[in-house]
């Protein structure tokens, strides 16, 4: 079955070289990982976010966002019980409005402590309901936060 242009919608702008990431949900015993983005990132520094990277070349998104864990976190693969791909959003930059290609992931660790490095200068376990009260989150959170469905449950 062929789809013509008028009910497949209007096409979508293709994702630049180089605009394609991955954002990891990192949970622990119910609580969301926030990460405070340090001084030396390029960008969106002093925000707080969950841990995120660019896909390198020749890499799959799976495989960087577990590298990015690993880097930002200290947190192995063996110390994670769930580490599953959710889906890719297509979000746009909110400088110059061309799209990013985010590839997210949900993983839980089954540890507390984490080793943060030059990437982040704080991190925080909050509850979903919580997270709206951390002011200067990055912009997209909320859309990366919403892909796992981590919201605010009545007890």
């Amino acid at each position: 079955m062929s789809v013509s242009p008028d009910e497949a919608g209007p096409p979508r702008a293709a994702v630049p070289a180089g605009r394609e990431i991955v954002a990891v949900v990192l949970t622990w015993r119910g609580r969301v990982g926030l990460f405070k983005r340090s001084g030396a990132v390029g960008h969106d520094a002093g925000k707080w976010h969950c841990i995120s990277g660019y896909v390198d070349a020749g890499t799959g998104p799976y495989r960087q966002a577990v590298q990015e864990v690993w880097e930002e976190t200290g947190l192995r693969f063996a110390d994670m019980d769930a580490f599953e791909a959710g889906p890719t959003l297509r979000l746009p930059d909110a400088h110059d409005g061309l799209p990013w290609s985010v590839h997210t992931f949900h993983a839980n660790t089954t540890r507390r402590r984490v080793r943060l490095n030059w990437e982040h200068v704080a991190h925080r376990w909050v509850r979903p309901c919580d997270v709206p009260r951390f002011s200067g989150q990055v912009g997209w959170l909320r859309e990366v936060l919403a892909a796992f469905e981590e919201s605010c449950q009545a007890p």
